[in-house]
């Protein structure tokens, strides 16, 4: 009989599912769509998203894995035998196979940033944009970086659900945290930082539009990393008498405590020393070493941004190869190491063109997107989106009411009022929700 694993605590669990939450979503993507986007209204409304749609299905996808204390493809099979329902796992799992193969790519890059900076090469004067267009290009550099990242996922992930995953999560993400803190207040305490805080805390109501309330959903919904069943996974190590719903709301909170942490760092600095925060995507990349270069000891705390956010990366690439392993072995802990290394390497294989997509391959398109952000829009704007949103429908139209209350309320301080509130939004609001941004994001309303 195959050993099923657990985590061995609730805050185990907790920093592992927060980890897996909180990776390059919150420390890059949020920053920049902030950015672009108003800064404090892009932010309010991210807050209230979060919690009003990303908090529910989170919880649906932990009530969905605990309850059956199985890995994505069977949990469904499970809950809905001979059924098509099955196929939302599989789709998951597939998409989690695919995210990881280009996401260790930017893994690597931060990897080559820390080789960088570690060694005295970047210097204030460099011209950053060229710098990062040489490491994304260089088909070297980054299938070796590539390749590193993955390694250091598989070695946790081998390890198993305590030994591997929560050891490394409970490390990680207190460290985390303390490096962010440390950054916090460094970016403070520069001269004009106070107006970086303006632009990220107070909202300039001439943003609060359609475009944006639905950029600061999909930021909500995507920084969580809803809709491919990790956290169905994960919840599914959960022991019964845990309080899930306190755990779910314990993630989301958490996310959005990085994303504030984000925007101080970054914010007030780039305020500070005269820079736009409407950079893009290259805002940590291409603007953050500019701006870390001006400061007194800049190439010490710009590497502490670096380990940070490497650490963000790994805890997030963990669950990712996860929820892959996990549906391999069917959670068969024997065949855990050997499925970690054999799903691992075929990811890397996979992940290779994206990684190349910048350079030697830069020339193939796949409808007017490169290789790398092609294999991004179809994981992250429709495979996630269609995920979510039947995730909701099973858990609010497939499942009977009485056995959702059974479980999410098993264990839980959770009020009855607050559940019905929760069934309603997970039910009826998430989906609505989830299909507008699924609309938006094929381009039904650009």
């Amino acid at each position: 009989m195959k050993k099923q694993e657990q985590w061995s605590s609730k805050i185990g669990f907790i920093l592992a599912a927060a980890g897996s939450a909180i990776g390059l979503g919150a420390i890059w993507k949020f920053p920049y769509m902030a950015g672009t986007n108003g800064g404090g209204v892009f932010f309010l409304l991210f807050i209230l998203f979060t919690i009003l749609i990303g908090a529910p299905i989170l919880l649906a996808e932990f009530f969905i894995g605990r309850r059956t204390q199985k890995d994505a493809i069977s949990s469904f099979q499970a809950l809905a035998p001979k059924t098509a329902w099955p196929i939302v796992g599989t789709v998951g799992v597939i998409a989690a196979f695919i995210i990881l193969s280009f996401y260790s790519v930017v893994g690597g890059w931060v990897l080559s940033y820390m080789w960088r900076t570690a060694a005295g090469v970047i210097s204030q004067d460099m011209n950053f944009d060229a710098l990062f267009g040489e490491i994304i290009s260089n088909p070297v550099e980054v299938l070796i970086a590539q390749a590193l990242f993955m390694i250091m996922t598989i070695m946790v992930v081998q390890g198993g659900v305590q030994k591997g995953i929560e050891r490394a999560s409970t490390f990680m993400m207190p460290a985390l945290f303390i490096l962010f803190i440390a950054l916090v207040i460094r970016s403070l305490t520069l001269p004009g930082a106070m107006e970086g805080v303006r632009f990220l805390l107070s909202p300039d109501w001439a943003y609060l539009n359609g475009q944006t309330a639905l950029t600061a959903l999909g930021q909500a919904f995507f920084a969580l990393s809803i809709g491919v069943s990790v956290m169905v996974t994960y919840a599914s190590y959960l022991d019964k008498k845990e309080d899930m719903t306190r755990s779910a709301f314990s993630v989301a909170g958490l996310n959005i405590v990085i994303s504030l942490l984000a925007g101080l760092v970054i914010f007030p600095a780039v305020f500070a020393l005269g820079y736009e925060p409407g950079q893009g995507p290259g805002l940590v990349f291409v603007v953050l070493p500019a701006v870390f270069g001006q400061m007194p000891f800049g190439s010490l705390f710009f590497f502490v941004f670096l380990v940070l956010l490497l650490f963000a990366t790994l805890t997030s690439a963990f669950s990712i190869l996860e929820i892959v392993v996990a549906a391999v072995t069917k959670q068969d802990a024997g065949k855990r190491k050997k499925a970690a290394w054999l799903t691992g390497l075929a990811i890397f294989i996979v992940g290779i063109p994206s990684a190349l997509s910048f350079g030697v391959l830069s020339h193939i398109t796949i409808l007017n997107r490169s290789i790398f952000d092609f294999a991004d829009f179809m994981t992250s704007s429709i495979a996630m989106p269609l995920g979510a949103l039947f995730i909701a429908l099973f858990t609010g139209f497939k499942m009977k009411k009485a056995d959702v209350q059974e479980e999410v309320l098993r264990g839980s301080s959770m009020s009855m009022a607050l559940f019905n509130t929760w069934y309603v939004l997970v039910k009826f609001v998430a989906p609505a929700a989830i299909l507008f941004i699924l609309l938006q994001s094929v381009g039904l309303f650009n």
